[in-house]
C-alpha cells in the first residue's frame, strides 16, 4: 500500500470515530489531509470503494492487534497470564485494543449498512475465537471456552456503548477485578 492511501484510510478511521459514517465525505477528508480529490480517486474506486477499503483496513488492524497481543505473551503462559497482559495493554491513548468511539461508530453504521454489518460480524467472531482459544486449555469444552470468552468481550462492548463510554483506565480496573477468577494453570 502507498503512504497516501494509508493516510486516507487512517484519517477515515479518525473521522468515523469522531463524526460517525456521515463524516466520511471525500471533500472533508481531503481538506483534513491537505490532499486533492484526485489523490482520493487515484487510490479508491469512488465512495463505495473507499468504504470497502476502510472497512478492510479496520478489520485487518483490529484482528492483528488482538492476535499480536496474545502471541507476544511469553509461552508457555497460563490463561490468567495472557489475560493479565491483555489487561495491561488497555490504557489511555492506546487505541489498538480499546477504541470506544470507533467501536460505537462502526456498530451504529452496521445497524443500517449490510456491508458494515458483515464486517462487524466477522470482527466479533474473530475476536471471540481468539479469546476462546486462550480459554480452551483450562476448560472442558469449546462451548465453555466460548462462554468464558464472552464475559470479557461483552464487558468491553458494554463499556463502549454506555454514555459516556468507560475510559481505558476504568475498563482496565474492571478487568483487573476479574483476573482472580481466571484459572492460573
Amino acid at each position: 500500500m502507498s503512504a497516501a492511501r494509508d493516510r486516507w484510510l487512517d484519517e477515515g478511521l479518525k473521522v468515523l470515530a469522531e463524526e460517525g459514517s456521515a463524516g466520511l465525505r471525500i471533500d472533508r477528508l481531503a481538506a483534513r489531509l491537505n490532499l486533492s480529490k484526485g489523490s482520493f480517486h487515484h487510490h479508491f474506486d469512488g465512495a463505495e470503494g473507499y468504504k470497502k477499503a476502510l472497512l478492510a483496513h479496520f478489520e485487518r488492524l483490529s484482528i492483528h492487534a488482538l492476535e499480536t497481543a496474545i502471541a507476544e505473551v511469553e509461552q508457555p503462559a497460563s490463561t490468567r497470564a495472557v489475560f493479565a497482559e491483555l489487561t495491561k495493554l488497555i490504557r489511555p491513548n492506546n487505541t489498538d485494543l480499546y477504541y470506544p468511539q470507533l467501536d460505537v461508530a462502526l456498530r451504529a453504521w452496521a445497524t443500517w449498512d449490510p456491508d458494515v454489518r458483515a464486517v462487524q460480524s466477522r470482527l466479533d467472531e474473530t475476536r471471540l475465537a481468539a479469546l476462546q482459544r486462550v480459554w480452551r486449555s483450562v476448560v472442558d469444552s469449546d462451548e465453555e471456552a466460548r462462554t468464558n470468552a464472552l464475559l470479557p468481550y461483552l464487558i468491553s462492548i458494554g463499556a463502549t456503548v454506555i454514555v459516556p463510554p468507560i475510559d481505558a483506565d476504568q475498563l482496565r480496573e474492571i478487568y483487573e477485578k476479574l483476573l482472580p477468577l481466571v484459572p492460573d494453570h
